[in-house]
């Protein structure tokens, strides 16, 4: 069964706002139509981006459940997909010996014991069956958002394990058979392109590419976090941010970071950044030892 959502583009960009997140027409059309195909989205971009928040933002404002799956080397299907309950597997075994004799015991041959067996519960079953994050998010249907992040982690290896969930959102077993979605989970897979994602996989989703918010994007989600902030404050926040922008960091604050610090600014009740209040309060904006050194050697041109 296919996926109808009943939101119209403007009704969803609506909710995504209440929940804290600045969309645009681009973001907008493509969540729709992901909705409505349905598609998975692919979601590249730098780090900070917005890329995670996005799927979480997305399951928030239509109310839906997320799972997460987080990618990292070495990832397989075990781990991601499903694995069988091998303990309980093995208890199975144990409680069979005994009942194997009464359950024959009154055949007459060995193919009527082989029927009676037959008739019982299977040793490969949805029983023994232990859900990982993307089987889970198959049987939960439409009301599961998948966000399977940073898949440019994993293996390349990984990727094939996903393309039947991506195309046909359901997961063959090859003990008991396909399980498919009743009506498909919307699945974000997220990317910061530290590796080419193979095309196999790409074909599958729609692509969007979050590129790291302008000045006037960053100042919208202030403002949506924050609507009572000064305009003096703002704009000082602002112009620290692109200086910091300009020089070569490990990594860039992220759209999350800078709202955090622009909070702390506002728990300190600052009017003014200054030199003194700004090294106080960049731990909540930069989180790598050597740009924290790169940033106090270049205070005069962040600060003016």
């Amino acid at each position: 069964m296919s996926r109808k959502e009943a939101y119209n583009i403007e009704e969803l960009s609506s909710l995504l706002l209440k929940v804290g997140f600045v969309s645009n027409e681009e973001i907008n059309t493509v969540l729709y139509l992901a909705m409505n195909l349905p598609k998975p989205v692919f979601v590249e971009g730098p780090v900070g981006s917005g890329k995670t928040f996005l799927a979480k933002a997305f399951a928030e404002a239509t109310g839906k459940r997320l799972i997460r799956l987080q990618c990292y080397e070495g990832l397989d299907e075990s781990k991601t997909i499903y694995e069988w309950e091998y303990s309980k597997q093995l208890l199975f075994t144990q409680m069979l010996k005994g009942k194997i004799e009464r359950l024959t015991e009154k055949s007459k041959d060995i193919k009527e014991a082989v029927s009676v067996l037959n008739r019982e519960k299977g040793f490969f079953s949805e029983e023994f069956l232990v859900p990982r994050p993307v089987l889970e998010a198959i049987k939960g249907g439409d009301g599961v958002v998948l966000l399977i992040d940073e898949i440019d982690k994993a293996d390349t290896e990984f990727e094939a394990f996903l393309l039947e969930v991506l195309s046909e959102f359901s997961v063959s077993i090859p003990e008991i058979g396909t399980i498919s979605a009743s009506t498909q989970p919307m699945i974000f897979l997220t990317s910061n392109n530290s590796r080419e994602v193979s095309d196999a996989l790409k074909r599958r989703c729609l692509y969007l590419y979050m590129d790291i918010p302008d000045r006037d994007m960053v100042k919208r989600i202030i403002l949506t976090h924050k609507p009572d902030i000064k305009d003096r404050l703002i704009t000082q926040v602002l112009n620290v941010v692109d200086n910091i922008r300009k020089l070569n960091l490990n990594r860039q604050p992220s759209v999350g970071e800078i709202v955090d610090w622009v909070r702390s600014l506002i728990v300190l009740s600052a009017k003014d950044i200054d030199r003194e209040l700004f090294v106080k309060t960049m731990s909540s904006l930069i989180k790598d030892r050597q740009d924290i050194n790169a940033v106090r050697h270049s205070l005069n041109n962040i600060i003016r």
